[in-house]
């Protein structure tokens, strides 16, 4: 966690610097000086700061686990229960159980050089994001890194660690939006077959007035208690990330 944190910092200053530096800026470091005030410093660093939590949950499992809850949930037909509170509880605590070798590889590459001043924040921002590049090839669908390469009108690198963040993201967000809507599908389908037993049962003994959701969210419930449903879903979801 504490990794996690520092080099969350260490991006919010960084991400200014990058290959193409769009916004300008040229923060202190080791080896040059500021060409911007600490002032507007301060209010660049916040400005991304505000940004940071949606990119970093867009960049790492996060995304993947709060859909396959969010579907879960509605499979199970229990409303509000578990609250949004509880799941996204659940889903950061499974995502930094995740990525913290990967925070860990980071901070040691990028936060540490830049600490000793052995780089430049920039140097320290290339390095330091080399892993998550790696994580991120690793789940990213050659489909839709193709999409963003023609819609940036980018040439293909030779090797795909090459390929930039600029390219990368959007292509895992896709990607992993992708997955998980078909695991969501998968999960739906023994709740959907429940609904259906039931209400063919009601209509044939002529309930008609008793809405078959009523009837069906009981069994839905215990048959996911009975196979130890929690543990069944977040069990495949860590391992998916690990056996990819």
């Amino acid at each position: 966690m504490r990794y996690a944190i520092k080099f969350s910092a260490l991006l919010a200053f960084a991400a200014p610097l990058g290959a193409d530096n769009p916004l300008g800026l040229s923060l202190n470091n080791a080896k040059g000086t500021s060409s911007l005030g600490v002032p507007l410093q301060i209010v660049a660093v916040l400005t991304l700061m505000t940004l940071l939590p949606a990119i970093v949950m867009s960049v790492t499992p996060f995304l993947r686990i709060t859909i396959v809850l969010h579907f879960l949930r509605q499979a199970l037909g229990t409303q509000g229960t578990p609250s949004n509170q509880v799941l996204i509880g659940l889903a950061l605590f499974l995502t930094i159980l995740i990525m913290q070798p990967v925070t860990s590889e980071m901070y040691s590459k990028g936060w540490e050089p830049l600490e000793k001043g052995d780089l430049t924040t920039s140097q320290a921002f290339e390095s330091g994001t080399q892993p998550l590049k790696t994580f991120l090839v690793r789940y990213v669908r050659e489909k839709d890194v193709r999409l963003f390469l023609e819609i940036s009108h980018t040439a293909a690198p030779a090797r795909p660690s090459d390929l930039g963040l600029a390219v990368l993201v959007p292509a895992y967000v896709l990607s992993e939006l992708k997955t998980g809507f078909q695991i969501g599908a998968v999960l739906f389908l023994p709740f959907l077959v429940i609904d259906l037993v039931v209400a063919s049962v009601t209509l044939s003994i002529g309930m008609v007035q008793l809405p078959p959701v009523m009837l069906s969210a009981p069994f839905k419930i215990l048959l996911f208690v009975l196979v130890d449903g929690w543990n069944l879903v977040v069990g495949s979801l860590v391992r998916s990330f690990y056996q990819t």
